[in-house]
């Protein structure tokens, strides 16, 4: 891409926006669907303007029922359109659940290659912004261990138009994870023409030599103020964000292990079961002999999501992240 490529400064629900109106206009086959998306413009306003300039046909207000919208998308997928239904909270995606792993997912499989899904499921997730129960949760790891699909957190503005863009013209089912608490937190310049950020690629966010952290979504941004604060500190951290977590890019994981030895993983969902458990056994088989400390882990707590008044306690933030980071390099 040039560099004196035209760009727009939006923040992450802008781009959201704009790549969907991008690919909608590249594409007839691309429809939008869900609670409110159409006249409304969706809760978090990502859809707005949409119905207006595609109409009914494409921009489809949906019963409030998940498991409805996603396996009326299936269906849609199947038959060649491109459906990219919008689910308003990730906590109301279990409804959905049968229809993501029992068909989308297994569609291609289940029928030998006759038929695909391309179905792009996106929905808000993760917490931050005070919200009520089922509003604010993090279970990102229900649908990495789903084969079949793939999973995708932006975390900047420029990588969700790429991503969402990259996601809508897979062939094969994806669910877009969008970390609410950062859709209008920043802005970034973004390209007006479409591209394509790879699918299964991770960014290194900060180059270091000292330990490297592996994070997405939400805490890349207090995990780089926390790196930030330890180089004052004499402590060189390396910050990695995954960006699509299915697949998950091992090479970066493990080539940026075996620079430093060192390592933390921070994310949002709870500690047991999460996908800090996989990133750490995946450097134990393939960069095992580099080690030179245990690995932390700084996450949410095994607790249902709290309501506001413990909400800043329960997320990652730079001070406990400096802690865990601290932790792997003193050892």
């Amino acid at each position: 891409m040039s560099t004196d490529t035209p760009t727009q400064s939006l923040t992450l629900v802008q781009a959201v926006r704009d790549g969907l109106y991008g690919e909608m206009a590249r594409d007839e086959d691309v429809v939008v669907m869900g609670e409110d998306v159409g006249k409304n413009g969706g809760v978090f306003r990502a859809t707005q303007g949409l119905h207006e300039e595609f109409g009914d046909d494409r921009v489809v207000d949906t019963p409030l029922a998940e498991s409805g919208i996603v396996g009326t998308a299936v269906g849609m997928a199947a038959y060649g359109l491109r459906p990219v239904p919008e689910i308003q909270f990730s906590g109301f995606m279990y409804p959905a659940f049968d229809q993501l792993v029992s068909h989308a997912a297994r569609l291609r499989t289940r029928s030998r290659g006759r038929y695909n899904c391309p179905l792009t499921l996106r929905a808000p997730y993760g917490g931050g912004i005070r919200a009520p129960e089922h509003h604010s949760e993090s279970k990102e790891a229900f649908y990495v261990h789903e084969p079949g699909l793939k999973v995708v957190v932006p975390s900047t503005p420029r990588d969700t138009k790429g991503l969402l863009t990259a996601a809508i013209r897979d062939p094969d089912p994806v669910v877009f994870l969008e970390p609410k608490l950062i859709y209008r937190s920043f802005r970034e310049d973004v390209p007006d023409e479409s591209y394509t950020v790879e699918l299964g690629e991770a960014k290194t966010r900060r180059e270091g030599s000292d330990v490297s952290v592996f994070t997405w979504g939400a805490m890349t941004r207090p995990t780089l103020e926390a790196a930030e604060e330890l180089a004052g500190e004499g402590i060189d951290a390396e910050v990695v964000d995954l960006r699509t977590l299915s697949p998950m890019d091992t090479d970066a994981i493990v080539e940026s292990f075996k620079k430093t030895g060192r390592a933390a993983v921070v994310h949002e969902a709870p500690k047991t079961g999460g996908l800090a458990g996989e990133i750490i056994a995946t450097i134990q088989e393939e960069a095992l002999l580099y080690q030179e400390a245990p690995i932390t882990r700084v996450t949410g707590f095994d607790v249902p999501y709290p309501l506001y008044a413990l909400e800043d306690y329960y997320l990652p933030e730079p001070a406990r992240i400096k802690d865990g980071i601290r932790e792997a390099v003193e050892f």
